[in-house]
């Protein structure tokens, strides 16, 4: 557990590390929701906020003065155990409350949250608080590519900024890593921050494996396309096939084929494809579809976690052939904290390790994220294993 002093200036960094996010934006922009995924950047920075007032001042601060009643309506996201909420799809209806009033209510919490943390704490209190705080950070990813998603469905595909190098090339030759047969230890383990998906601190046997020591570069990935990968179906599962067949699917998303030459959407507008980058936004499907291709497969969790010391991680979310399930021995929060991660353990693929939109201090190697197979408007990339 971190110092409570520490532990303060770090929800003051990161309350203001979502504010500098959303900096670059026109007024506009805080609004639209093109995708039921995509929430509006105005719904993450009041739900941001709404967290720490629903679970630490209303339970911990005395005569604790709410923002606004309506505002757990609108900023609940999916905690059943807390009350109503609006529906996902229609968060980008809410014209109001306005901008400006979603700030107000920001500084509202934050000054009492910095009040309660200077008059009293305790460890409850100080777990609740960093539990808050990777919340927030969990939500910066997310406002960054919906951000992306938002300007990239924006037929004028502006520019939002040049905060981050979308397309970093691999500077080193790709390695088959030979890992030995044998038992090795998974989840987390230590008095570090983590989420409860990562606990259950088991071992696990596996066979002997190889795993590639960089990502997949859309170079490779683009040899896929050349090939006709998005037109065999003996690559796909079912369901990839038929969503490749529904959506029309026949690249990686914020790809546009430009007078013969590919070129992809980034948050500093139109780029050429770099073919030594990472691929990324990419599905499950896609991922699982290339690998096949190359007569090869995707790595389980396990076999990503057994040898993530071994190679550089951290430019893409990794999809992993594991899906999202409990560990041994796993055991859900009481009350509303319980929803957070272990009602969503069914229908998910894990992935791994992290992507240029993960804010500091956050992720680790025994970091489980998890999205169902067709999504990509994350930075989804692969990693290769045998």
């Amino acid at each position: 557990m971190i110092l409570t002093a520490t532990l303060l200036d770090f929800f003051t960094e990161t309350r203001k590390h979502t504010e500098n996010i959303c900096a670059p934006l026109e007024i506009e922009d805080y609004v639209v929701q093109p995708m039921e995924d995509v929430s509006p950047p105005k719904w993450h920075l009041g739900h941001s906020t709404w967290f720490f007032e629903e679970f630490i001042l209303k339970k911990f601060k005395k005569d604790y003065k709410v923002f606004d009643a309506d505002f757990s309506f609108v900023f609940n996201s999916y905690y059943e155990s807390v009350g109503k909420r609006v529906v996902r799809s229609d968060r980008g209806n809410l014209s109001r409350p306005s901008v400006d009033k979603v700030y107000e209510y920001r500084d509202h919490v934050t000054t009492a949250i910095q009040n309660l943390f200077t008059e009293r704490t305790d460890q409850e209190l100080d777990s609740l608080l960093e539990i808050g705080i990777h919340h927030e950070k969990q939500h910066q990813e997310l406002l960054l590519t919906d951000i992306k998603y938002i300007l990239g469905n924006n037929p004028l595909l502006p520019s939002y900024g040049k905060t981050l190098q979308e397309q970093p090339t691999e500077n080193h030759t790709q390695e088959w890593i030979a890992m030995a047969e044998g038992i090795y230890d998974i989840g987390h383990h230590g008095n570090e921050f983590c989420y409860d998906n990562e606990l259950g601190y088991h071992k696990v046997f596996l066979h002997a494996y190889q795993i590639s020591s960089t990502l997949v570069t859309n170079g490779e990935y683009l040899e896929f396309i050349n090939a006709g990968g998005y037109e065999h179906f003996e690559y796909w599962h079912a369901d990839g096939w038929d969503w490749v067949k529904t959506q029309q699917i026949k690249a990686p998303l914020y790809w546009h084929l430009i007078d013969g030459s590919w070129h992809n959407y980034t948050l500093a507008g139109l780029q050429s494809v770099l073919l030594k980058a990472p691929v990324t936004h990419l599905s499950y499907y896609e991922a699982f579809a290339f690998a096949q291709w190359k007569g090869v497969r995707l790595p389980t969790e396990f076999e990503w976690e057994a040898a993530q010391k071994l190679f550089p991680w951290g430019k893409r979310w990794e999809w992993t052939e594991s899906a999202y399930l409990p560990y041994p021995n796993y055991i859900k929060a009481e009350g509303a904290l319980g929803e957070y991660n272990g009602k969503f353990m069914v229908g998910q693929k894990v992935l791994r390790g992290g992507s240029i939109a993960t804010p500091t201090k956050h992720t680790r190697s025994t970091y489980r994220n998890f999205f169902p197979p067709s999504a990509r408007w994350q930075y989804f990339g692969l990693r290769l294993a045998k």
